[in-house]
């Protein structure tokens, strides 16, 4: 097992000749359906309907729990797609030499055009990529822990009237056992302003609300849970009655705070031919939280090489997949740039 390497090969081939539970963690941005054509022989996202294209996917993530160690983790990042008219198009290499994003309205796949509609689903309906994705996986085996928001504060513009800009992607964690790695406290964040006016209240003093009917120990008060506090005078004397007053107070709260759900990253423009590159930020706690040190960071749809880079700044190592040679050739700028040579 060769780390530290992107091969250039179908990322299910490339998978099955990983030995089983030989990697941490596995942290990637598949194609996603019916948006860009990256100019490769089967390649994954022009699927001729929604179904066929999980199914590949689940296909390839089958080998990426068999090659996981028993405590790893996958994280998915999956954006959705319409069913459009068809007139759109991300037509390659068009467009990936121009930097453009491709539009949702369908793709122009080797001079074809990419059904805009599906069994059950009619036209300009928003399909439920990322969900369907997801309960697939859980179908198959995994673990579908967590449903992570990236909300995009600079999302790409949008001419659409009848509907919102589209201002966020899924990331879905998932576990391949019940019990798995996953380190909390390396995610902590600041607690918000809100979060310390609540734990700053009196609880011991605090009249609580009614629970629900059938509980019969007591009012439910205000919970103060995941915060680290300590004696803020280490002067309390459990003998004293006049140190034990108004206890709220005298205790000093860190201002660390479980990390949300919602995630807020902007995107970021790559001056590469690579259409669909995700921000390093976006990633970095899915491989603190899900890799220890000198781990191996998975990634089997490598595109330009974000994971690889942000694997070897967090001193961990990577194995990655990517069908394209070209996006390999730019990976490689990016990580000699950005890592160098002795990566």
């Amino acid at each position: 097992m060769k780390i530290n390497t992107i091969h250039n090969c179908d990322c299910l081939l490339g998978l099955r000749g990983l030995p089983d539970n030989s990697v941490d963690c596995c942290v990637t941005s598949p194609p996603y359906y019916g948006l860009r054509d990256y100019g490769m022989e089967g390649q994954i996202g022009l699927e001729k309907t929604p179904a066929a294209f999980i199914d590949r996917l689940v296909e390839a993530f089958h080998e990426v729990r068999r090659v996981l160690k028993p405590d790893g983790t996958l994280w998915v990042n999956i954006g959705d797609s319409y069913a459009g008219s068809g007139k759109g198009g991300a037509r390659y290499p068009d467009n990936a030499a121009k930097y453009k994003q491709g539009t949702s309205k369908g793709t122009l796949a080797h001079g074809t055009l990419i059904k805009p509609t599906f069994q059950n689903i009619k036209p300009k309906d928003l399909i439920g990529i990322p969900w369907m994705l997801a309960f697939a996986l859980r179908t198959d085996g995994w673990y579908l822990r967590q449903d992570i928001i990236w909300s995009k504060p600079n999302p790409m513009p949008e001419s659409v009237t009848d509907r919102c800009t589209k201002a966020h992607e899924y990331i879905f964690l998932l576990s391949k056992s019940k019990r798995y790695y996953f380190n909390n406290e390396a995610i902590k964040q600041m607690a918000k302003e809100s979060t310390m006016r609540r734990i700053e209240q009196d609880v011991e003093n605090q009249a609580g609300s009614i629970r629900v009917l059938g509980k019969t120990n007591g009012r439910m008060k205000a919970v103060i849970g995941g915060l680290k506090r300590q004696n803020a005078n280490n002067s309390l004397d459990p003998d004293n009655p006049m140190s034990r007053s108004n206890t709220h107070r005298e205790f000093a709260y860190t201002p660390h705070a479980n990390k949300r759900s919602v995630w807020e990253v902007p995107t970021v423009g790559t001056k590469e031919a690579h259409f669909a590159t995700y921000p390093e930020k976006l990633i970095v706690d899915c491989i603190k939280a899900g890799c220890p040190e000198n781990g191996v960071v998975l990634d089997p749809f490598m595109g330009s090489g974000t994971t690889a880079i942000v694997a070897r700044k967090l001193n961990r190592n990577y194995i990655g997949y990517e069908l394209n040679p070209d996006y390999i050739h730019i990976a490689e700028r990016r990580i000699h740039s950005e890592i160098g040579i002795f990566q």
